[in-house]
């Protein structure tokens, strides 16, 4: 959390090397958030801006929320029921008797908007926190997801892939936030080891890059009525942000945490003081679900820790061999889909070779 547009040569490094790791990304050039038309070009940010969302009071339900639910409704996961447990754990997340509950994250909500009390200046004050993926710079969950199932492309969104994720929640595990959330009975495992491995997909917000490839904003960008959610070219939007704190005399959320995001914040109300206010929330609440994350600033990222340094290393040459398997096993399962509709379109007659379709 930052209030003026300051960097220490410590952070100026490690953006350096950063960069460097992640490799160039292109530059639009525009100097303001860009139109529709330019957001499939380089590097996005988005900013949230709290002085500006309300929660959509006067519509009933955030619009964000419901935009988002709308858009990814058809990738939202179906599980097989009953719901089997797997070694070593003794548990399943399951959240698909709670698909309409819009108050935290989960596999069938992937942004919410939290709402806190805080005193401030010596006022009370109502904080609205839109909350989903901060699509990091350097994202822990894809460097250390062991069957990369998580990628980020030049937008700078990161993505689950849903058909080779095992829902392990190592991805889950290592964000600060606990952003990506786990659906069981859905997925690879279910076919490969659905008794010793996985526990499902592992679902999150992807920046509606299906959308960003079309050059459209995301769902929730476009729904927002207060337009307290801008996107443009990542550079234009993190000065927008400290623009913006330096007007209102506020703070930035994100530039930094984690070793810098795509998703920036701006608010009056410094982000500690919201952080402990959703803690404290939850603790009155006995609220002990995961999908509620806390904005804890300064956080530091995994991966610039010698522990964070090895485990990326040792988990690289296994994410590979993984890759290659899941690759495999995706091709023949392709190719037995096709099999299965020829089967079908033959209508159980003999084939070509006068054999009966099996």
């Amino acid at each position: 959390m930052e209030k003026g547009n300051t960097i220490s040569r410590r952070t100026f490094f490690k953006r350096t090397t950063a960069a460097g790791l992640l490799g160039a990304l292109a530059a639009t050039g525009l100097n303001k958030p860009v139109q529709a038309a330019g957001l499939s070009n380089g590097k996005l940010g988005t900013l949230i801006d709290l002085s500006k969302c309300d929660g959509c009071k006067n519509y009933g339900t955030p619009l964000c929320v419901e935009a988002c639910g709308k858009h990814n409704q058809k990738r939202f996961p179906e599980p097989q029921k009953p719901l089997k447990k797997y070694w070593p754990q003794d548990k399943v997340e399951d959240w698909s008797n709670k698909r309409d509950l819009k108050s935290r994250l989960t596999p069938y909500n992937w942004t919410f908007v939290d709402h806190v009390k805080v005193k401030h200046n010596g006022a009370d004050q109502e904080i609205y926190v839109p909350r989903r993926c901060m699509h990091c710079d350097n994202p822990t969950c894809s460097k250390l997801c062991p069957f990369s199932a998580i990628t980020k492309d030049v937008t700078g969104a990161v993505s689950i892939d849903d058909e080779i994720c095992f829902g392990g929640a190592k991805c889950r595990d290592v964000c600060p936030w606990g952003i990506p959330q786990r659906q069981a009975g859905v997925g690879i495992y279910m076919d490969i080891a659905p008794d010793l491995a996985g526990g499902g997909v592992m679902y999150k917000c992807d920046m509606c890059v299906d959308l960003l490839a079309e050059g459209k904003k995301p769902a929730c960008v476009s729904d927002c009525p207060t337009g307290a959610i801008s996107i443009g070219p990542r550079d234009d939007i993190r000065n927008l942000a400290y623009e913006k704190a330096k007007e209102i005399d506020g703070y930035v959320y994100g530039d930094k945490e984690n070793g810098g995001t795509a998703t920036l914040y701006v608010s009056a109300v410094p982000f500690e003081m919201i952080d402990a206010a959703i803690k404290a929330d939850k603790a009155t609440k006995k609220d002990t679900a995961p999908g509620r994350p806390g904005m804890p600033v300064n956080v530091e990222n995994y991966l610039s820790t010698g522990k964070g340094m090895f485990i990326s290393a040792v988990m690289a040459p296994f994410a590979g061999a993984a890759v290659a398997g899941l690759t495999a096993y995706r091709t023949i399962k392709g190719d037995n889909a096709k099999r299965k509709q020829q089967n079908t379109n033959n209508q159980g007659g003999e084939n070509n070779d006068g054999e009966e379709n099996i």
